[in-house]
């Protein structure tokens, strides 16, 4: 069983010419910002294939490498298409790792993500906020959230109940 911490860290849009988005380059900048206190860290760069260029999962996988991530410190995660099916893979890639989970998103999706990783039975020890861009007003994000938060809640304990 492996105790290294891991950082779970959500997906985000990829641009048309495959760049990352800036929300996505915050959420790895804020990955590695917490990587960096924790010893050995396990980086998950979750989500699939959106709309342009490759799978969220692949874009931050580099962006990791960039930073100086050594490659075999991060496990991508390239199936998901929305929160809680990324919650749900990284629950089954990571069944029985004894290391805390710590979870990385923007500031209005983290206790989502928080939530969902622990209702699908990962040890989460925390997370981490990437920064908002200059001029981000996160109300439309946080009223999202509202009944995203309650509704994907469901469902993960329902899919854990049915051992999924």
């Amino acid at each position: 069983m492996n105790e290294q911490p891991v950082i779970v860290i959500f997906g985000a849009a990829v641009r048309p010419d495959a760049r990352p988005s800036q929300t996505m380059q915050r959420r790895v900048a804020a990955a590695v910002e917490l990587g960096e206190g924790l010893e050995g860290a396990v980086f998950v760069p979750t989500g699939g294939q959106g709309r342009h260029g490759p799978a969220e999962s692949a874009v931050m996988a580099k962006l990791l490498r960039d930073w100086g991530i050594a490659a075999e410190r991060i496990l991508e995660e390239p199936t998901g298409t929305d929160t809680l099916s990324s919650a749900r893979a990284v629950a089954a890639m990571l069944r029985g790792w004894r290391g805390p989970v710590y979870a990385v998103s923007s500031g209005y999706h983290l206790r989502r993500c928080a939530l969902l990783l622990r209702l699908l039975g990962l040890r989460v020890a925390g997370g981490r906020a990437a920064v908002a861009g200059p001029g981000f007003s996160d109300l439309r994000w946080r009223l999202r959230e509202m009944p995203a938060l309650p509704y994907d809640a469901v469902l993960a304990a329902w899919h854990r109940m049915r051992g999924g």
